[in-house]
């Protein structure tokens, strides 16, 4: 594989992971980012979890972050798994952002088109 995709895939698989740290910060209440605020419900507003629920939430998008870390790493060194790791951390990443999706919007684009280049890699 060319060494200058595979640094670039590195690098949006590790960014995106670094961004899934943005919801444990909020979660937890360490960090006040505008765009993306602390609450206590999922799906817009239809299922109200509560404190410890978004907590357990945050710890979720902590796991993601690790995943994606992990995933870049994996794919870095050409690990024969690395498409099984990134499309199963990807998902999980996916049902994430769509469960907050009035915030994490974006993550959903960029979880599909993390799928479709894989999946692409993979079988096109």
């Amino acid at each position: 594989m060319n060494r200058l995709l595979t640094y670039v895939g590195t690098i949006i698989l590790a960014g995106h992971g670094m961004v899934h740290l943005l919801g444990t910060a909020v979660y937890f209440e360490l960090a006040d980012v505008a765009e993306f605020p602390y609450k206590t419900s999922l799906l817009g507003g239809a299922v109200n979890v509560g404190d410890a629920g978004i907590r357990v939430f945050g710890v979720l998008w902590a796991v993601a972050a690790i995943g994606f870390v992990a995933a870049a790493g994996a794919f870095l060194t050409d690990w024969e798994h690395w498409p099984l790791l990134v499309v199963a951390v990807t998902v999980f990443s996916l049902l994430l952002t769509v469960l907050d999706y009035r915030v994490a919007y974006a993550g959903i684009v960029v979880n599909l088109g993390i799928l479709a280049v894989v999946l692409y890699s993979q079988f096109g």
